[in-house]
């Protein structure tokens, strides 16, 4: 088990997907945000069926700064109630997680 996770929400427009992708990365409350392709998702929204276009994120961060992550994208998302779900990374190349632990680290330099 590893200390990395995958937070996976959607976006409803490039714009809105590009903007919480590059705060998060800025922040360091993630490593690396990788923006995805239009998706269609049907759900139900206030005991209605709805469908509509969205743009999936699936953000890499640690179990340590996720709280974090989790504050700045409920702010930062336009939707009422945000899909945020974290999977634990159980094992992955050794140098790429121990890169997304060093990038989701404060800065201690000025």
């Amino acid at each position: 088990m590893t200390d990395l996770l995958l937070v996976f929400t959607s976006l409803p427009d490039a714009a809105s997907a590009q903007r919480i992708a590059r705060a998060l990365v800025e922040a360091r409350h993630a490593a690396c945000v990788s923006i995805g392709a239009p998706v269609r998702s049907v759900f139900v929204w206030q005991c209605a069926i709805e469908e509509t276009t969205e743009i999936p994120l699936m953000i890499k961060t640690t179990v340590a700064a996720y709280g974090a992550l989790e504050s700045a994208l409920r702010a930062l998302h336009p939707y009422e109630v945000p899909e945020i779900i974290a999977l634990p990374v159980d094992r992955g190349l050794p140098a790429y997680l121990q890169w997304a632990h060093d990038t989701t680290q404060e800065r201690t330099d000025p």
